[in-house]
This record gives structure tokens, sequence and C-alpha cells, in this order.
């Protein structure tokens, strides 16, 4: 009753009258202002250095992936040849546990990574840093392959599979049971709680809310622009997204993992093959391009841009926004692989980082900086980073713009099913996994896309943002108090890997 009272109140707001729509906007941003101010100031505190704000949570992400890649011997580089072996199924078994295979664990969370952030917040992060940020972007990607593998490997190892085989993981476990085993139990429970809380948060929007917003936004600049059909009736396509959203969300990871299987590789093609023509067409520009994004890169003073520090940051920032390295959101889609070899999971996870940022966030940079749209182009745009990216493709021709509406509207649609899912572990580690728990989050997560359709909620965006990383702080803790166990777990598959690769002769 509740369920059904939440997603007919969403519906009605987003069906409601403009000025009325413009009225509740107001009172939830006034409403949940204190509220986004006190995470701004917690989580996304500043520090300055040399007279540049540094987000003190980038360094804490970027840390870690250096730490972890230098315990384990760059893995990151040393086992994709292993990883791309783990994803075919060449050491799992039809009887081990879990509920889908190895690559359809990594087609979900992918598609929960390959997003917006790929397109617009790579632009964004050039227009805010400059063409540096490209090089910091794709080293941050490499780094985050460690992370990933860490995180994921601990998803697997502390998984509950329930007497319906379903598996039910993600860092919320491997938190409260991790600790406990080392006599820390009350500390792995707060963790584990935190955790979730900031996790339903960051799938109501960054997961939802930002995914459609944005889309919605880039089809109103192709349909006529502000004040045509589109721009008055955004809540009908955010129904039409919810319905399509729910058709896939409703079979569980089961069926999120057929359609990504599918969604995935073909969306990524798409985008890539974009690209590379665009990249073609300039193909002369390219290594002045690269010149340019690896100087800018090392540059302590460059211009207007800000040099290094600045282009650091911005990578570091669009990277862990894009591949969700360190976050610990893909723990709970890689927790269901069938595999009895924890560790096997944490290796096909370290691809995940390679695709996202390593290769399509890489496309995205080089695009931008061969057609020479660094900056946001004139005018009044919804999303100045779609905008730019529109800019870039469109250089081929103009109707290229609907082929990145295309990629855009693909990218988002795969984020949010898979976002769902991880809002919905989470929502059922606090509430219980009853059907009842079950369908109230649904519901109220195909609401969110209604609304998110109508309405423009920049505090909730922040807020969305403010939770994503403060998932990084419990997660991480958990992944260096547990190094000893991903260790452990490491060298077991290795040793299994190899017994099998000599078999094979």
């Amino acid at each position: 009753m509740t369920a059904r009272f939440l997603l007919l109140s969403f519906c009605l707001l987003a069906s409601a009258p403009v000025s009325r729509a413009e009225n509740i906007d107001e009172t939830i941003d006034s409403a949940f202002a204190p509220l986004v101010d006190f995470a701004n100031a917690t989580i996304m505190r500043s520090v300055t250095i040399n007279g540049v704000e540094v987000p003190w949570v980038v360094f804490w992400l970027a840390a870690a992936g250096i730490i972890l890649t230098v315990y384990f011997r760059f893995v990151n580089i040393r086992s994709i040849p292993l990883a791309i072996r783990t994803v075919r199924g060449k050491y799992s078994h039809p009887n081990d546990p879990g509920e889908v295979t190895h690559f359809q664990a990594l087609a979900a969370a992918v598609s929960g990574t390959v997003g917006l952030g790929n397109i617009a917040g790579v632009a964004i992060g050039v227009s805010k840093g400059g063409p540096g940020v490209i090089f910091w972007l794709f080293v941050s990607g490499f780094i985050g392959m460690t992370t990933k593998f860490a995180e994921c490997t601990l998803g697997v190892k502390y998984r509950e599979i329930d007497k319906n085989g379903t598996v039910h993981g993600g860092a919320m476990y491997y938190l409260q049971k991790g600790f406990h085993e080392r006599g820390f139990g009350n500390l792995g429970a707060v963790l584990a709680f935190f955790f979730a809380i900031c996790c339903v948060f960051a799938s109501f929007g960054g997961g939802n809310i930002f995914q459609v917003n944005q889309t919605v936004a880039q089809l109103v600049e192709i349909t006529g622009g502000k004040g045509g059909f589109v721009d008055n009736n955004k809540w009908i396509f955010g129904a039409a997204m919810a319905v399509l959203t729910g058709l896939v969300i409703i079979g569980g990871i089961k069926g999120i993992a057929k359609v990504t299987g599918k969604l995935v590789p073909g969306m990524c093609l798409i985008y890539v093959l974009s690209s590379l023509l665009v990249l073609g067409f300039n193909v002369t520009e390219i290594p002045k391009a690269i010149n340019l994004i690896v100087s800018e890169a090392f540059t302590w003073k460059a211009g207007t841009t800000g040099g290094l520090l600045v282009a650091f940051i911005w990578g570091m920032r669009r990277a862990t926004f894009s591949n969700e390295a360190g976050i610990g959101s893909a723990p709970i889609a890689h927790a269901a692989a069938k595999t009895s070899k924890p560790a096997s999971e944490g290796i096909v996870a370290l691809l995940e980082p390679f695709v996202d940022t390593v290769i399509i966030c890489t496309m995205t940079g080089l695009v931008l900086v061969v057609t020479g749209n660094i900056t946001p182009p004139s005018g009044d745009f919804a999303n100045p980073g779609v905008a730019m990216a529109s800019s870039a493709f469109s250089t081929i021709h103009s109707s290229f713009k609907y082929i990145l509406f295309l990629s855009v509207f693909l990218f988002a649609f795969s984020t949010l099913i898979t976002w769902s899912y991880y809002g919905m572990q989470s929502w059922q580690y606090i509430f219980g996994r009853s059907h009842k728990s079950q369908w109230t989050y649904k519901l109220i997560f195909l609401g969110f896309i209604v609304v998110g359709s109508a309405a423009s909620l920049g505090n909730a965006m922040d807020f969305s943002d403010a939770s994503l990383f403060a998932m990084s702080i419990p997660n991480l803790i958990g992944v260096y108090f547990l190094l000893p166990v991903i260790k452990k777990e490491y060298d077991d598959f290795l040793d299994h890997a190899r017994q099998i690769d000599a078999k094979d002769g």
C-alpha cells in the first residue's frame, strides 16, 4: 500500500502543471539544502594546495589505487590475459555456486559504470581542467583496475546465497562478516549500515535522476529545443523509460544480466566506432592532440586551465564518477558470478575500468581535443558537457547528434537497470529480503525516473555525488583491513588456474 502511494505521488508530481512543479521543486530544494550542505561540508570537504581547492576524497581514492597496485605487484597489467581467459569460462565449472556467468556479471557491472560520466563527465572535466585531464583520467583507469580487483574479490568471498539460490553480496556483507571474523563485529556492522544507506541514496540520485534528467536534456536539444513539445512534456519520456526499466528489473539480477549481456557490447561498439570515425576524419590532428594532453598534464601552470594540479584533480574526479573504483558498488553485481574461487571474479572485475575509462573515456577525450571542443559552446544548454560532445561529433555531420543521443540513451538506460539492483541489495540489507521490501524499493526507484525527467533537482544531485563518494569511506577501510584475505584468495585462484593450464598443455 505504501509503495503504491509513493509511486502515485511521484507520477502526480511529474505530471503537474509547470508552475506548480517549479514551486514544488523550490520547496524540495529549500528543505533539502541543509542536508546537502552538511554532506558537502563533510564528504566533499576540500584542502587548499597552491591556491587550488582539492576534495580530500580524491586523494583518498587515488592513494588506494596506488597502494593496492603496488601491493599486488601491478596485477592490473599482469593479469589482463588471465582475466580474458576467466571471462571465457576456462576456469569455471557449470555447478559452481552463483546466479550468472563471469561475462554476465562483468556486463552488468560495466552497464552500471558506463553512463553519462563517459561523455558529459569527461567533457566537463576537460572544460574545467584542460586537455591534461585526459591523461590523469587514463592513469586513474589503470590504478582503478586493481581497486576493482580487490573489492570484487571480497564481494564474492563474503556473499550470501539464500535457500532459493539468490545471491546477496556487496561491501555491506564483507564489512559485516569480515570484521566479525577478526573480532570487530560492532565496527563492521556500523560501517556496513553506513555504506548501505549511502548506496540507496546514490541509486536514487546519480544512478537514476541524473541519468534520465540529462538524457531528456539531450532529447530536448535534438527535438526543437526549449519550448518544444518534448521540453513541455518531459514526464512522458520519463514514464516510458520507467516502464521500460521496470520490465527489466522485475526479473532481478538474472533478467538484468540477460539484458546487459546483449546491450553493453552493442552500445560500447556504437560509441567506439563513432568516436573512431571522428578521429579518422581528424587523423592528422591526433599527434598534436596527444602532445597537448601529455604536456598540459605535466605543466605546473598551463594558462587558464590551471595546469598539473587542476588536471590531476579533475582527471581523478571524473574517472571515479565514471568507473566507480573504490566506491564499492561493483562488488554487488560481481558477487552473483558463478564461481567457487572468489579471486576469479576479482580478476574479471579489473577489466571493468579498462573498458569504461581507459577505452571509452579516452575516446571521448581524444574526440573533444582533435575537434577543438575543449570549452562549452556559447548558448543556453541544459548540459554543457553533452553540448560539447554533441558539437564535437557534429563536426563530421549534423546527423551525428542523433547517434550521440542513442549512445546517451543506452548508457543511461544501462546505468538505471544496474543501479536499481545495487540500491535494492542495499535496501534489503537494511529493511529485509521480503517480497514487500523488494517491491517497495523497485516502485520507488521507478517513480524517481518520472520525477527525474520532469524536474531539475540540483541539490539532489549534489547529495547523490556526496553519497557516492561517502560509500568509498567504509568500503576502502574494509579493503585495507581485509588485504590478507584478498591475497590468500588471489594465490588460491592462481594455483587453480595453473593446474588447469597445465592440463591443457
